[in-house]
């Protein structure tokens, strides 16, 4: 019998964490705003460092799965076309205030679930946030992933 690939493996752990249908829900709004408010936060430093970002966690989502990589090059493009499209002056606290309100967020769904985040076991989960959120689009797209 054929090891279940490895995003599968991460998925379904992750999965085990957000059973709850509230939390989903929160996971699904929250984890892009925190995706792009943390892609803010480096671009206040320095755009290109926000690019450097995007391009080392796609090369993980490729090793990972090349539709989950295709979907997340696209969103990421997208955010960060936002981030150039927003007056300089407003994205650092723009980013920081919805930053903080979205990690409630996310802490507000699990005390809904009943269990930790998933990263604090494994800091992998981080990454993995965007892809199980993107996996629910797939699912409805009828995408494999």
């Amino acid at each position: 019998m054929a090891e279940p690939r490895t995003i599968d493996n991460l998925l379904a752990r992750y999965r085990e964490n957000h059973l709850n249908p509230a939390n989903e829900v929160i996971h699904i709004v929250c984890v892009p705003v925190i995706v792009f408010t943390l892609l803010g936060l480096v671009w206040s430093i320095h755009p290109l460092a926000a690019v450097a970002l995007s391009m080392a966690t796609l090369r993980y989502y490729f090793k990972l799965s090349k539709p989950f990589a295709f979907g997340m090059l696209l969103m990421l493009a997208a955010m960060l076309a936002l981030l150039l499209a927003l007056p300089p002056a407003t994205v650092l606290p723009l980013s920081l205030a919805i930053f903080l309100l979205a990690w409630i967020g996310q802490f507000v769904g699990h005390k809904i679930e009943g269990k930790q985040p998933s990263f604090f076991d494994d800091l992998r989960f981080l990454l993995i946030g965007p892809l199980f959120v993107l996996s629910f689009l797939y699912r409805r797209l009828h995408m494999t992933y």
